[in-house]
């Protein structure tokens, strides 16, 4: 409660993140669902892409430290045509609008991290990329190819292009190096992978090829990545290739999703 929150400012000002903690913002709490909204621009006219959720925390049950993803799956529930159709009115096209009248016109991957509180959606913050692990899901359901599209993007064309995507869910599961967030240790042999195939495939993120063996060179290492008809198939068939993985050093989250998935059993 407020005492932490008190202790914490004092541990900043105290120096525990050294320059980093000489300021501190303090920002109003919003109660709600956390998703992932992208969309293109080209300065003037914006494309909605796709919504996603990340699971940021390391461990099941969303508890640990805060990582840089542990999994995501697309679309997000929560997410609901009435939702985007707010977002797209209320945050992004203002935004849009507002930065071209200043005279800095935005160009490129907009990625709206909101907050979906009772109220409607509400803006946390913006990235200007595709996100990981939330870009891995996207892709595996864009039916359209993304080239032409960021060229639009580039190019002041965007206007009329259109997007497709698959009806289905997608779902990645991060498998990162034991000790992550924290210290872990370096170049452990991955043995084997899955076979890809058009429902499920294998993102390289913190991997290397060391004395003609794959090794993992990083925190988070592989997004194991699997499509299906509801986001509860896709989490099978992901956590599936998962075990099909053979890294002894590697761990994972064995819950992304599970807000999706409890909505569909519900």
């Amino acid at each position: 409660g407020l005492d932490e929150a008190f202790a914490a400012v004092d541990e900043c000002f105290a120096g525990a993140f050294g320059a980093a903690g000489a300021e501190v913002v303090v920002e109003a709490y919003l109660d709600g669902e956390e998703a992932s909204f992208f969309c293109l621009c080209d300065g003037k006219s914006v494309l909605p892409l796709a919504s996603a959720q990340d699971h940021k925390r390391v461990g099941d049950g969303d508890t640990g430290p805060n990582t840089g993803g542990m999994g995501a799956y697309s679309p997000a529930p929560v997410m609901t045509a009435e939702t985007v159709e707010r977002t797209m009115k209320e945050i992004i096209e203002p935004t849009v609008r507002g930065m071209a009248e200043s005279g800095y016109p935005f160009t490129g991957v907009f990625f709206a991290g909101l907050m979906i509180t009772e109220k409607g959606p509400e803006l946390i913050e913006y990235n200007v990329r595709f996100g990981d692990p939330e870009c891995q899901v996207l892709m595996m359901r864009l039916e359209s190819d993304l080239l032409p599209l960021l060229y639009a993007a580039a190019t002041g064309t965007l206007e009329g292009m259109k997007a497709e995507w698959r009806d289905e869910a997608a779902l990645t599961v991060v498998m990162a190096s034991r000790g992550y967030p924290g210290a872990y240790e370096k170049d452990t042999p991955i043995a084997a992978l899955p076979d890809a195939s058009a429902a499920t495939k294998v993102f390289h993120a913190g991997t290397a090829m060391k004395g003609g063996g794959l090794v993992a060179a990083g925190g988070r290492v592989l997004n194991v990545t699997a499509t299906g008809k509801t986001v509860g198939e896709a989490k099978d068939a992901a956590y599936a290739a998962v075990r099909d993985v053979s890294w002894e050093n590697g761990f994972y989250r064995n819950d992304i999703g599970w807000r999706a998935v409890a909505r569909e059993t519900a």
